[in-house]
């Protein structure tokens, strides 16, 4: 279900483009600087002068290819099983990998359905928290 709704300072929408749902916030961080969040990635624009409306002339986007789905690490530990391959199809909470902490072995499960595009990885390699561990 998509919407629209007006904040304080900007405007919340949710979108659903081909079977996939995106929450957006716009905000208005300075006079002519606009914040756009989509997920929990963040866009800063400037709006172009002697514009009427809102231009986004300029931004200042991630590195990384905003479709990419990462799986990131909990917590730091190392990892001491890979069960996926670079071109595999995984499903939504399917273990991928098991990362040692703490004198325990933690499952670590897809949160998303997507092919494997990149294992950033290996086995025996020690990780921190946050760290990308597999792009689907």
């Amino acid at each position: 279900m998509s919407y629209i709704r007006q904040t304080s300072n900007g405007v919340k929408l949710k979108l659903r483009i081909k079977d996939r749902e995106y929450e957006v916030e716009i905000k208005k961080e300075e006079q002519d600087k606009f914040k756009i969040k989509i997920g929990q990635k963040e866009f800063l624009f400037r709006e172009e002068e002697g514009e009427e409306k809102i231009s986004f002339a300029r931004a200042s986007l991630p590195k990384r290819d905003f479709f990419k789905k990462e799986l990131l690490s909990p917590i730091a530990g190392i990892i001491s099983e890979i069960f996926v391959k670079e071109g595999e199809f995984v499903k939504k909470d399917q273990k991928v990998l098991i990362l040692s902490a703490m004198k325990m072995e933690n499952e670590i499960v897809s949160e998303f359905s997507g092919k494997v595009k990149e294992i950033l990885v290996k086995k025996n390699q020690e990780v921190k928290e946050g760290d990308i561990l597999i792009v689907l």
